[in-house]
């Protein structure tokens, strides 16, 4: 929640629920979409889904920034644009990627699941690539992630190897953007929508020719036995222009509320989104599968509140210190005045 807030506690709330309900109801239109496309369609080209996406995205960023002059635009120098941007957008492109060929091969529940991996793939890479300590509280904060997941993996009743590999390697890359982010992005302060502004276009350069070269023959035959392609090319462009409203949500909705509520509204969104697409799909859920879920549900919501009560303490800690050494400092002086004297 935005500090010096001076709007009533009320409608700060409100604006919080509000917040939270548009950012779950984009999430799961572009879930749902997306798998509606390689289903019901059987327009089975996740790469070309992709660059729909970055081209909406791009064109709405623009919009965004440009025209309506929601957020003032962050002004990038271009040596940062070569060695800063680019490798963000390339990180980007493979995540959106991989997480709609994960949706081109198995059920929405169980590649959301396995999303939810990624507090772990996180710690885990930040460990063994860069070194980095962490407390006992959080390793054993992820065991109930690591063990739901693993529960949901083995009995999934729709399980298949290509999608589970596309959502797992999603997962870390997931994590390798957010741990590059904090080192090239580092004096950026990017919002969602300058970020998207910035790595939309070259995500759509990356991938716009290797969708041609791939799948550019099956779009063609796809489209030959259409009998009407309006309605398809409808649902898929609205695809692309909800992936971009998504991302301008997620900044509507760190603005508005806590770190904590939007921990715990982020695990609520991957719960509504699963039972959306079970009640629309109907992909069959057997009964351990769906504890195994919920264990990796909890256990993500019990990692982001560890996670928050030690940054916190951390926080907490600091400002004591600082605390005693100002006033250390006037005895100090004092001693060193007696000294003179």
């Amino acid at each position: 929640m935005e500090k010096g807030s001076s709007s009533p506690v009320g409608i700060t709330q409100f604006r919080g629920i509000v917040a939270i309900l548009q950012w779950w109801s984009f999430n799961v239109l572009v879930i749902i979409m997306n798998k509606w496309i390689f289903q019901k369609l059987n327009f089975k080209f996740p790469l070309t889904v992709s660059t729909v996406h970055f081209i909406c995205s791009t064109v709405g960023a623009y919009i965004a920034i440009k025209v309506l002059k929601v957020k003032p635009l962050i002004e990038v120098n271009p040596q940062d644009r070569l060695r800063r941007i680019l490798p963000m957008s390339i990180v980007f492109c493979v995540n959106i990627v991989l997480g709609n060929v994960s949706l081109r091969y198995i059920p929405i529940s169980f590649m959301q699941t396995i999303k939810s991996f990624t507090p772990a793939t996180t710690v885990a890479l930040q460990w063994l690539v860069w070194k980095k300590s962490f407390d006992r509280r959080v390793w054993l904060s992820l065991i109930p992630i690591v063990g739901g997941i693993v529960l949901t993996s083995v009995t999934e009743l729709s399980f298949n190897m290509a999608g589970f590999l596309a959502a797992f390697f999603g997962c870390i890359v997931t994590s390798t953007k957010t741990i590059l982010a904090e080192s090239l992005l580092h004096g950026y302060n990017f919002d969602s929508i300058n970020t998207v502004y910035y790595m939309a276009p070259h995500a759509t350069m990356i991938l716009a020719l290797p969708a041609l070269l791939l799948e550019g023959g099956g779009v063609l035959t796809w489209v030959g036995a259409q009998e009407s392609l309006l309605t398809p090319l409808f649902i898929i462009t609205l695809s692309g222009v909800s992936a971009f409203c998504l991302n301008f949500s997620i900044f509507y909705v760190i603005h508005a509320t806590t770190a904590v509520t939007f921990n715990v509204a982020g695990n609520m969104k991957v719960a509504v989104a699963i039972v959306i697409s079970w009640l629309i799909f109907k992909n069959p859920i057997s009964f351990m599968n769906a504890i195994g879920c919920t264990i990796t549900l909890v256990g993500c919501t019990f990692y982001g509140y560890v996670r928050h009560r030690m940054s916190k303490f951390a926080s907490m800690k600091a400002t004591s210190d600082a605390l005693e050494n100002v006033q250390l400092l006037p005895q100090v002086n004092e001693e060193k005045s007696n000294r003179l004297i």
